[in-house]
């Protein structure tokens, strides 16, 4: 794991199944609790780095796997990651040490329109979005010049959603992002209400070390969540 300060939990879905996480803390007073929905690719373990700069920062961070990702049971879809989403933060909201008013959700590409979602149903204290995108269709239609909309069996229209959020928001996009174009992360920003950040990585691409634990995204974070309190 190469984790210091983790606590390896299960939890409970609505429909039976029973998902991993870590649960990240170095301090008996964290700045933030940081929900963290994944990409598509990989599982938790992948993320440690990521937890570990924010825990060593001073903030709690909870990672877990969905359905059908890493050692879970399961199949994952538009509905089920809802489902995880809604279970991980009843989850975290159920420990002593967890206060409600510091958490805080952190998407990453598909994470983010998961982490939109749950926030137009459970507002949090802030809303990261790394590699935010507008929607399945949308993405589908950038990569394959088609209008894709009517064979996807999940949106994620996450477009739709923004306008209706008045949570805190920070948006981290890379400008040289090859799977979700700057463009749909600059729209995602734009159709955001105040309060809202934009914090642009140079150079940067979809799977680039900058974006998962680089110094000028976690600063950035960090800054973001000590505006919070």
């Amino acid at each position: 794991m190469g984790l210091q300060g983790v606590d390896a939990v299960t939890f409970p879905t609505t429909d039976g199944l029973t998902l991993n996480g870590w649960f990240v803390n170095r301090t008996p007073n964290p700045e933030a609790v940081v929900l963290v929905f994944n990409g598509n690719a990989g599982n938790r373990a992948h993320r440690a780095s990521f937890a570990d700069a924010l825990a060593r920062l001073g903030s709690a961070v909870f990672i877990f796997d969905y359905r059908g990702y890493g050692d879970n049971p399961g199949s994952p879809s538009e509905n089920g990651l809802r489902m995880d989403a809604r279970a991980a933060r009843s989850y975290l909201l159920s420990r002593s040490d967890v206060d409600p008013k510091a958490l805080v959700y952190f998407g990453e590409s598909l994470g983010t329109a998961v982490a939109v979602e749950l926030a137009s149903e459970h507002p949090p204290a802030g809303l990261i979005l790394r590699s935010p995108f507008t929607s399945l269709t949308a993405l589908g239609r950038h990569h394959y010049g088609l209008p894709v909309g009517w064979i996807l069996r999940d949106r994620y229209a996450t477009l739709d959603r923004m306008s209706n959020l008045r949570t805190p928001l920070l948006v981290i996009a890379g400008d040289s992002d090859r799977i979700v174009p700057f463009s749909e992360s600059r729209q995602v920003f734009d159709a955001a209400n105040e309060p809202k950040s934009l914090l642009v990585i140079p150079n940067a691409d979809h799977n680039d070390a900058a974006l998962f634990e680089g110094r000028t995204m976690i600063e950035g974070i960090v800054r973001f969540l000590r505006n919070l309190r």
